[in-house]
């Protein structure tokens, strides 16, 4: 690879990591060919983009970054490494390394998950991966405090709708009391 064709791959691997806000750095060492494969389809069917990059070439992107990914790089950065990148949600990743570890059996460890970078976050190490399955999205997050904020509403209208009818009927017994 000449000098040219990398400073071209880091880049627009400078540009890839600005617009996307999400992305997993993976070891997938010791996958066959059947098997990588097989991952990049499913994470294509799911939305997202598997590229296998050279570590000097990544932390050299990250490097044209603003912010400091130093640390993250020196701890992710070793052996045979991919990126998974999101565009959506920051859990749709780990989610897809689960159900793909699924498929492959359940020993099965590989795709080996070294760490995320989700907004300004950064998660380090396989222990993270459950966690990072269950974050909710934004618009999840939204979407629950939206519901929150609406039920006190929604409590209230209700109440005031059933008591209209008690109201009603207090007040036509009264009527016809006076009526008699």
């Amino acid at each position: 690879m000449t000098r040219e064709e990398k400073l071209q791959i880091i880049e627009s691997l400078t540009e890839k990591f600005k617009e996307t806000p999400y992305f997993y750095i993976t070891d997938a060492a010791g996958f066959s060919v059947a098997q990588v494969n097989a991952f990049r389809r499913l994470c294509f069917e799911k939305g997202l983009e598997y590229k296998v990059y050279k570590n000097t070439l990544i932390a050299k992107a990250l490097d044209n970054l603003d912010g400091d990914y130093k640390g993250f790089a020196d701890q992710t950065l070793k052996g045979f490494s991919g990126i998974l990148f999101s565009k959506e949600t920051g859990n749709l990743p780990a989610k897809v390394l689960l159900d793909f570890r699924k498929k492959l059996g359940k020993k099965e460890t590989r795709p080996v998950f070294k760490g995320a970078y989700i907004d300004t976050d950064v998660f380090v190490g396989e222990a993270n991966l459950e966690l990072l399955s269950n974050l909710k999205s934004k618009q999840e997050l939204l979407g629950d405090l939206i519901g929150l904020l609406q039920s006190p509403a929604k409590n209230l209208v209700a109440a005031l709708q059933s008591g209209q009818n008690n109201i009603t009927g207090v007040l036509k017994t009264l009527a016809d009391r006076e009526e008699k």
